[in-house]
């Protein structure tokens, strides 16, 4: 088995990449430059490696889209998934219970902030979010004033570059144009604050001059707003999708104390930055923030099979009960909700988190990835780098000094993907912004290898192709066994 080699593609992978083009529709990818591109095909993994179908081996770099957390065919989540397949596959949790569903919920009770205590499955992290979206709306439609409820409850805020999800209801939660802009006929309307973003402050702040009006925008707004609010939705630390912004100390604790005062719900996605990848447990855990809902995914299950949980408190969950008649019940399912393999697979990596001591064996790891990342802030195309925990984001710029962006068509964030396949590591760029989200498990020697094969091939990418137009980066996305989705 070779590591990121370029080499012949077998009868087998020429297969599949036909049949790939004749009837897969790829996510987040245009299927023009896909079709005419000669696909990456996975066709194992081991450890916190992903193997192509011409035996080629890569650093999954991503964690698999952020889900991996303790790596690929882990014994312990393979053994539960085994044993939970000579009980049963699935069963419906509409009438019945089930075992998994049941240990996993307490489980999640257990080690979520302090008061959640009330779990809700989904499958997804756009779900997730959606079932905090219409269990806040209905509680506020529904009930009775001494819980708290409030018809005239109707709005919700979310950040200026939110994502949150795919769903409807997220996507009318999502400010990035990109992705959201041409659904705006079905969605909506939400009250948008503007994101904490250091590099690019909304408010034309520098490093060392902030004035934290970052924090007085969202005071204003729920000055004006308050009374109307349903809820706050926010990623806690990071937003991910938006390319890593990171949010400056205090932030998410000022939102809490606001949607206390204003009575306000408040609903933390941690779809991405949950399960220890922001280097604790919760990303809320950082500034002392229990919120009113907790919408959980990706690294649910270690990414092995769809989940996802909405937790909140006993008393969103009292408005809900009453006579049948009342009709006060949440009326909301999916066909998979509580899966028993998924819950299974979860319950197996919650063990793993406590038996191998996983949060406290990563800080050495984070540590290690800060200093190495720090060894690429001088790449002349490097704009800025930001770090929380293992998830981490670096800006290439055409003009560091200016901080122009690229030009979208020239599209050096997917370039760099496929020049660090070259060397061995799977990468996935938000547009010209390279994200590296490893596993958890990731080792010291294959935190170097992430950090120099991302930088070499920022190196390659930009001083051949930062000044011109697309001459110097032509070709690299026809490279055999080196190419993919273009990403945002």
């Amino acid at each position: 088995m070779s590591e990121g080699a370029i080499v012949p593609s077998t009868d087998a992978t020429r297969r599949l990449r036909a049949l790939d083009k004749a009837h897969v529709w790829h996510p987040f990818t245009q299927m023009r430059d896909w079709l005419a591109a000669d696909p990456l095909i996975i066709a194992a993994a081991e450890g916190n490696r992903l193997i192509d179908t011409d035996g080629v081996s890569y650093l999954d770099g991503v964690s698999s889209l952020w889900t991996n957390v303790h790596g690929h065919r882990h014994p312990r989540l393979d053994a539960a998934v085994r044993a939970q397949l000579d009980k049963v596959a699935h069963t419906t949790l509409l009438g019945l219970g089930s075992e998994p569903s049941i240990e996993l919920a307490a489980r999640l009770a257990a080690i979520a902030p302090q008061g959640l205590t009330r779990v809700f499955y989904s499958d997804s992290g756009s779900t997730s979010v959606e079932v905090a979206l219409k269990i806040a709306f209905q509680f506020h439609r529904q009930a009775p004033a001494h819980l708290g409820g409030d018809a005239r409850r109707t709005r919700f805020l979310s950040l200026s570059n939110a994502y949150h999800g795919d769903t409807v209801g997220a996507v009318a939660l999502g400010g990035m144009d990109l992705f959201h802009a041409i659904y705006a006929p079905l969605l909506f309307d939400t009250l948008k604050a503007e994101s904490p973003h250091c590099y690019r402050c909304p408010f034309g702040r520098q490093a060392g001059d902030c004035g934290r009006e970052c924090i007085a925008h969202v005071e204003d707004l729920f000055a004006r707003h308050g009374h109307e609010m349903c809820a706050a939705v926010v990623e806690p630390l990071v937003q991910g999708a938006a390319g890593m912004l990171l949010q400056p100390p205090g932030w998410l604790r000022r939102v809490r104390e606001l949607c206390d005062a204003h009575g306000v719900f408040l609903v933390a996605d941690e779809v991405a930055v949950g399960f220890g990848k922001t280097g604790t447990l919760f990303a809320c855990e950082q500034e002392g923030v229990t919120p009113d809902f907790l919408c959980l995914a990706k690294g649910i299950s270690g990414g092995y099979l769809p989940l996802a949980a909405t937790l909140t408190a006993e008393r969103v969950h009292d408005g809900f009960l009453a006579r049948h008649e009342e009709l006060r019940t949440f009326f909301h399912g999916h066909t998979y909700t509580g899966n028993p393999l998924a819950c299974a697979a979860a319950i197996a990596s919650l063990d793993v988190f406590e038996e191998e001591r996983v949060m406290e064996r990563l800080q050495p790891k984070i540590a290690r990835l800060a200093a190495r990342l720090e060894t690429l802030r001088d790449l002349p195309h490097v704009g800025d780098i930001r770090q929380r925990g293992v998830m981490t984001g670096i800006e290439l710029v055409r003009d560091r000094e200016t901080r122009e962006s690229y030009d979208m068509a020239l599209r050096v964030g997917h370039r760099v993907t496929l020049e660090a396949r070259r060397r061995g590591v799977i990468v996935r760029p938000l547009g010209d912004v390279m994200v590296l989200m490893p596993p958890l498990s990731i080792t010291d020697e294959e935190i170097d290898l992430l950090v120099d094969a991302t930088g070499e091939a920022i190196r390659a990418v930009t001083e051949r192709g930062a000044t011109g137009g697309l001459d110097g980066l032509a070709g690299l996305d026809r490279l055999p066994g080196a190419s993919g989705p273009a990403g945002a």
